[in-house]
């Protein structure tokens, strides 16, 4: 299910695992999976995309560089069609044109999403949450 402006569902993602449930659940209606903030510097970019190319949903992937523009960069350059990085930092105008000609978006801030840190996924009703902000059918 899209949001109100027909945008896909975005959901913060900690592992594969969670990814692959995510990607389960919404069979096919659009979803998008975001990193935590500032995970390109924690997690790395490869550790995310890694995250992601497990079930090939690298296309649905947005990693937050946070205020670290190198790892921005860096990002677009591994791959990576949509990076947030913070819109105070100075190479944020350039690295914006670079996004732009590689046909990937920078964005000021990430998007409104569901961080699943926060749902228990082994629980009949972080399930059924899940499934409410997805807006699909209950499954249980």
């Amino acid at each position: 299910m899209q949001d109100c402006q027909g945008q896909p569902r975005v959901v913060i993602v900690h592992g594969a695992e969670e990814a692959g449930f995510v990607l389960a659940l919404a069979r096919g209606r659009p979803v998008a999976l975001l990193s935590a903030r500032g995970a390109a510097g924690y997690l790395g970019i490869a550790g995310f995309r890694a995250i992601l190319d497990a079930h090939g949903a690298l296309p649905l992937g947005i990693l937050d560089a946070a205020d670290a523009p190198g790892h921005a960069l860096a990002a677009l350059k591994a791959g990576f069609t949509t990076v947030v990085l913070s819109p105070e930092v100075a190479a944020f105008p350039g690295l914006e044109r670079i996004a732009a000609g590689m046909g990937a978006r920078l964005l000021k801030a990430a998007p409104p999403a569901l961080d699943l840190s926060r749902v228990a996924l082994n629980k009949p009703q972080g399930r059924r949450y899940l499934a409410r902000w997805l807006g699909v059918p209950e499954t249980e």
